[in-house]
């Protein structure tokens, strides 16, 4: 969400970010609900004034007077009652615009409708070179017994999956990786849940304008999450946090839930494109500074590529498109990783930078050195995602015979086996 006061004295600004995000946006009538918020709020404060003034002098006024008082008093009263539900119903018109207002991106984004502007900012390390015919990671698993696709989707329908033996070991060495690599780096572990409520999801950006892709509990009025960040914005709404307890670091891992509405017919086979992962997210609560938040946008995508690195696995980090980046974001990076079965890279992280566009809808603040109340920056990418990361693993190290080379960094939670 933009600063009212931003989007009055830049509106050309707001309407250029519609435009490049591919988002119906209308500038002028938020401008207008804007002038009669404001309008109505001067009424009801004068108002309010005069009722206290007319409160105060009753007990020094004759009968007479206390009559007319009276009379006057009537006549605010209704007055007052009718401008609070005219500014109520304007407020909460407007805010649903203000919801519904996309962040001004980053000057380097590329401007283009989807991904296929998107443009490669750098390629690092080599596509394996096999000396027989390589399998695809459904394929591999199923001779390895390393998963029940048939019989997961015969319990919960298409895009389920059930992983079994190493490949569970395997998947729970990644995420044992993820957390002690962050751990080291003074990020705090948090388990969250990925039962959350609306305001929550309203907070972090995901709702309005993506119901469809979010799993509802209609009976418990709550959602299932998509990512760790939802509980993790969450966790600070509504907030005034201390300024030298900033920044806040988070290392979230959780369940994650995505409906994949809108992919019908689109990687319906194996771990690449489901509907329950588990994923461990890199989330920053930092002070409101341009500088500062692209440090940290550095860093977090320094450390998801480091990840990859240490894995061994070849991958290229792109920077995204405007109409590709979201709502909410200034900047967005996607890494994506070498898969052998595809012959190309697939998305399997993606960081940004929100500015204070997701902490003013969450009312996540602070007091500055100089006293004044600011709004956070928020910022998040991916450590790791499962099962997609393990599809990249075991493509990328599989053996002629069916087997899979552990990357050195997981040998040590998996018994410092080698080979599974």
């Amino acid at each position: 969400m933009l600063d009212r006061r931003f989007i009055r004295e830049n509106p050309d600004t707001v309407r250029a970010a519609a435009r490049v995000k591919g988002v119906d946006l209308d500038v002028d009538g938020i401008l207008l609900l804007d002038r009669s918020v404001r309008a109505l709020q001067h009424t009801l404060d004068t108002a309010q004034r005069e009722r206290r003034e007319l409160a105060g002098g009753f007990k020094a006024a004759g009968e007479a007077e206390r009559e007319r008082l009276r009379e006057r008093s009537g006549v605010l009263d209704e007055r007052l009652r009718q401008t609070r539900e005219e500014l109520e119903r304007a407020s909460a018109h407007l805010r649903d615009l203000l919801l519904r207002t996309p962040n001004i991106p980053w000057s380097g984004a590329p401007v283009g409708p989807d991904e296929a502007a998107n443009t490669v900012i750098r390629v690092w390390g080599e596509r394996p070179a096999f000396d027989f015919t390589p399998v695809d990671h459904v394929e591999l698993a199923e001779k390895r017994g390393w998963a029940e696709f048939e019989r997961a989707r015969n319990a919960s329908g298409e895009r389920a999956y059930a992983l079994a033996g190493d490949l569970v070991l395997l998947e729970r060495a990644v995420h044992s990786y993820a957390l002690d690599l962050l751990a080291s780096r003074d990020f705090r572990l948090l388990s969250v849940p990925s039962l959350v409520k609306r305001d929550a999801l309203v907070g972090t950006g995901f709702l309005p304008g993506h119901g469809e892709e979010i799993y509802q509990l209609p009976g418990d009025d709550l959602y299932l999450a998509g990512t760790a960040e939802v509980a993790l914005v969450g966790l600070h709404s509504g907030e005034m946090l201390s300024l030298r307890d900033l920044p806040l670091r988070y290392a979230g891992i959780s369940p994650c839930f995505r409906r994949e509405v809108g992919s019908a017919g689109r990687d319906v086979r194996g771990l690449l494109r489901v509907h329950q992962f588990e994923k461990v997210e890199q989330f920053v609560i930092c002070v409101a500074d341009e500088a500062e938040s692209a440090r940290w946008h550095a860093e977090l995508l320094g450390t998801a590529e480091h990840v990859l690195q240490s894995l061994g696995l070849a991958y290229e980090v792109v920077e995204c498109a405007t109409g590709d980046m979201g709502l909410g974001k200034f900047r967005m990076n996607d890494i994506n990783t070498w898969f052998p079965s595809l012959e190309r890279f697939r998305e399997t992280h993606s960081c940004s930078t929100l500015h204070d566009w997701q902490a003013r809808r969450a009312n996540i603040r602070y007091k500055d050195a100089d006293g004044r109340v600011r709004f956070a920056h928020t910022l998040n990418n991916t450590a790791v995602a499962t099962p997609r990361l393990l599809a990249a693993i075991t493509e990328n190290f599989q053996t002629a015979d069916h087997h899979v080379r552990v990357p050195k960094v997981l040998r040590p939670y998996l018994g410092d086996r080698e080979i599974i």
